[in-house]
């Protein structure tokens, strides 16, 4: 792991976009498609408003969440919805989004469905993580059920969440899809976050779930 830091926000987000944006052209040298996983939330908007505007062969780029909550497509809280509006326009319009959720249906019945969808685009290309001051990651959240067989070597592809903390069910990328991107990148902002990253070394994964992600990782942060 190593951590980048930056004199603000506006410099991490120009910076992080170009990596992005190399990683992706890199990838495609050498193969037909490059995947990426991205999280929804307010931290990687700025990221997204400079990648979608790379020169890159996009309409070979996949492109996923890390996790998605169960809710419709145009919900506020949808992290396809955010992903729709900052990261897949302008060039980046013709990428394929790769869904987590299919709305209408329940969690655990559509999993197979989504599976099949995402198992063509593993291993991932690029990985861009956040991470919340409880350090969980995607919707692998501490304490929550299932936590322990998400995060298992051999976990399926996704697992179903229901955090107590969040109001709704979601469906997230497991351990071993995240941790096996081919690159990874871990975008924090502020002391309080980087507190508990410095934490989260020290912790199993169990306790800190970002901690199952640290190998090879860059962290970006800015205060």
């Amino acid at each position: 792991m190593k951590i980048q830091e930056y004199a603000d926000r506006d410099m991490l987000a120009i910076d992080v976009a170009n990596a992005l944006a190399a990683e992706l052209e890199a990838a495609l040298l050498h193969h037909d498609t490059a995947s990426m996983a991205v999280p929804g939330g307010t931290t990687p908007g700025p990221v997204f408003d400079g990648l979608c505007a790379a020169d890159l062969a996009w309409d070979r780029v996949r492109v996923l969440p890390t996790d998605e909550r169960c809710v419709p497509g145009d919900s506020d809280r949808s992290n396809e919805r955010l992903i729709r509006q900052r990261l897949l326009t302008n060039r980046a319009s013709v990428a394929q989004y790769v869904p987590l959720y299919l709305e209408g249906k329940e969690p655990d019945d559509v999993l197979p469905e989504i599976e099949s969808l995402i198992t063509p685009v593993l291993p991932l290309s690029v990985l861009v993580l956040g991470m919340g001051e409880d350090m969980h990651t995607a919707s692998l959240f501490p304490g929550m059920a299932g936590l322990e067989g998400a995060l298992d070597s051999h976990a399926p592809i996704l697992a179903v969440a229901r955090p107590e903390t969040q109001p709704e069910a979601r469906i997230t990328l497991t351990g071993p899809v995240l941790d096996g991107a081919l690159s990874k990148h871990l975008i924090i902002y502020g002391a309080a976050k980087r507190d508990a990253l410095e934490k989260a070394m020290s912790l199993p994964p169990e306790e800190a779930p970002i901690a199952a992600t640290l190998t090879g990782m860059t962290v970006h942060w800015a205060e």
